[in-house]
């Protein structure tokens, strides 16, 4: 059974499509659950890549110290393939962005757009925890 996704944010990832040879764009939880996706991708697609994605995400995080002696926070990761590359930015607590494109796009414009795009949602693009059932009172409430 699929997740219940209303893409209210739909709309707003596709401006990041603007760029040139940008493909597609979603939004992901931490815990690789679509938040919403550009209109030119499918939904069972987009969430087949957002939980992929979570996974490249938590890989990334993972080789931190490969990068610096401390753990340094991860902020993006670049894949690139031999038509073109997938970008993963952070999106606030607990959400990614990601977006797809072709070999020619402008790699700086697409990054550009993404963080702007972030910045322009601020709140609407952080993705809290999940509760597990533990966590929820039988009367329906949080536990404290």
């Amino acid at each position: 059974m699929t997740s219940p996704v209303t893409n209210e944010l739909g709309w707003m990832l596709d401006e990041v499509l603007r760029v040139p040879e940008a493909r597609h764009a979603i939004l992901l939880s931490s815990d690789g659950m679509l938040r919403a996706h550009s209109k030119d991708i499918d939904r069972n697609e987009a969430e087949r890549q957002a939980a992929a994605l979570c996974g490249l995400q938590s890989i990334s995080r993972s080789t931190a110290e490969f990068c610096a002696e401390e753990t340094s926070p991860w902020q993006q990761t670049l894949v690139e393939f031999v038509d073109g590359y997938v970008f993963l930015v952070a999106a606030g607590p607990g959400a990614y962005l990601a977006v797809s494109a072709g070999q020619d796009v402008d790699m700086e414009a697409v990054t550009y757009s993404m963080h702007k795009l972030v910045d322009r949602l601020g709140r609407e693009m952080t993705s809290p925890p999940r509760l597990t059932s533990e966590a929820v009172a039988p009367d329906g409430a949080g536990t404290a």
